[in-house]
């Protein structure tokens, strides 16, 4: 093979393992934002229950205290009844005093109904508290996996940088410039093969001058199709050619 070739497919898999390592980098990003979300939505859901809670609970408390001034006007209109000497005063008192008592009954009514929420709503409570303290276990795990990760990846990507551009300074600057060309354009497959006949990058089939091209290594060759470079071993099968 072509000194020049062996020296671009080592610095391929450099390449690649640069193009590796910085998409594993910038997955850590999306996915630390995922946890903190849903830890942050587990704090929300925790808030929004609570608060629910806080606002039957003064509603209970408003209830009681309703109940508490309509007791307080039907003793205020008894003892008024008894002051009273005119039937038609003592009837209107007795009136107020029915319609207190009507009122009672459907606040009472009311703080039964409010009681069943409550205690929903305090399950509700202890649901969110669980399923927040969970999700804050798992977050402190997970984003500290993500810190170690990132420590990780910076160092193993620093080191595959300082190793690429050492493959690089070996090689010609015009074929590397070849090479980057391609890479822009065709991403990390830019040394292909010609088993079958065929460019391992396009697969579209190659002609016989191409392939004897190849196998003369005197020279890179590119695919007339894709322009990616061709590369041959001893043993591969390019009778599709013939």
């Amino acid at each position: 093979m072509l000194e020049a070739l062996e020296k671009l497919l080592i610095l391929q898999e450099r390449d690649r393992r640069l193009l590796r390592l910085r998409a594993e980098l910038a997955d850590i990003d999306p996915q630390r934002r995922l946890v903190q979300s849903r830890r942050t939505t587990a704090e929300q859901e925790f808030e929004k229950s609570k608060f629910r809670s806080h606002q039957l609970e003064s509603e209970r408390k408003r209830l009681e205290l309703e109940v508490e001034t309509r007791k307080s006007q039907i003793d205020r209109y008894s003892a008024q009844q008894w002051q009273t000497k005119k039937n038609e005063e003592y009837k209107a008192l007795t009136h107020e005093i029915t319609t207190c008592k009507e009122a009672i009954r459907q606040l009472e009514d009311q703080q039964l109904a409010l009681m069943e929420q409550s205690e929903a709503a305090d399950r509700t409570v202890a649901t969110a508290a669980e399923v927040l303290k969970r999700a804050k276990a798992d977050a402190d795990v997970q984003l500290q996996q993500f810190t170690t990760a990132e420590s990780r990846l910076s160092a193993q990507l620093a080191e595959a940088e300082q190793n690429r551009s050492q493959a690089a300074a070996v090689i010609d600057p015009t074929v590397v410039i070849r090479y980057e060309r391609i890479l822009k354009n065709r991403g990390d497959k830019v040394i292909v093969d010609v088993e079958r006949g065929v460019c391992g990058g396009c697969h579209m089939k190659l002609s016989r001058q191409d392939v004897i091209n190849c196998q003369a290594s005197r020279e890179i060759i590119n695919c007339p199709n894709c322009g990616r470079i061709l590369y041959y071993l001893p043993g591969m099968d390019v009778t599709a050619a013939e």
